[in-house]
């Protein structure tokens, strides 16, 4: 599987057409018009192939939030395929490289939304993961809910006792990946208990890439 990554700028309509068919047919039904509204709204588009089969997508940006690095993926895509995993797994790799490139020697908050307790598996290997079991979250970590709430749309949009995210029913951002195999992490269904994606809900989630783990390259896991 090989992955590139560039200026969402250069991505052409064909692309946007490509990118398109993996969900035509199911939701979330990402159509062009909605993606070329990510196109303007986010910096870098990466593309997962196995050999010229197009098999995930993401859109995201590095930026410092309040002087924090920050890895935000607005959206990402995984086509529902035995090779999901790996799929993500190569999305993934290649943004925490380029967030080293981009933040050398520093922790990475990578924060997103996600529609499903499969996403979770986005934030292996992170530290301080917010929401997580057992864990009641701060001042600050609600503060972190609103700031990326506000970088996703709408900062009155979020429940920041829940970090649910509710925005108009239709085409949302967010990971819509569901796992091939192995262990989703335990009890994190619960967060999703009474979301509705389908109706425009997210659960906002946000960890650490810490700098040790970027620059030896044990992330993802």
């Amino acid at each position: 599987m090989t992955v590139t990554t560039k200026d969402t700028t250069a991505l052409s309509d064909a692309e946007l057409a490509e990118m398109a068919d993996l969900c035509v047919d199911r939701e979330p039904n990402f159509d062009i018009g909605f993606l070329s509204k990510q196109r303007e709204e986010w910096v870098l588009v990466t593309h997962a192939r196995d050999g010229n089969k197009l098999r995930g997508y993401s859109f995201c940006t590095l930026e410092r939030i309040g002087g924090t690095p920050s890895l935000l993926v607005g959206l990402l895509l995984v086509d529902r395929t035995t090779k999901s995993d790996q799929t993500l797994r190569t999305i993934l790799h290649d943004q925490f490289r380029r967030a080293l490139l981009a933040f050398p020697d520093e922790d990475v908050l990578l924060g997103t939304r996600l529609t499903s307790p499969d996403g979770f598996r986005a934030f292996i290997g992170l530290e301080d993961v917010v929401p997580r079991l057992g864990y009641r979250p701060t001042g600050e970590d609600r503060a972190w809910g609103r700031r990326l709430a506000k970088r996703f749309g709408s900062e009155k949009a979020i429940d920041d006792k829940t970090f649910v995210m509710s925005v108009s029913p239709g085409p949302v951002g967010g990971i819509d990946y569901v796992a091939a195999k192995g262990p989703v992490p335990g009890g994190v269904e619960v967060f999703f208990d009474d979301l509705n994606p389908d109706g425009g809900q997210r659960l906002v989630v946000f960890g650490w890439a810490m700098a040790e783990a970027l620059s030896t390259g044990k992330l993802p896991r």
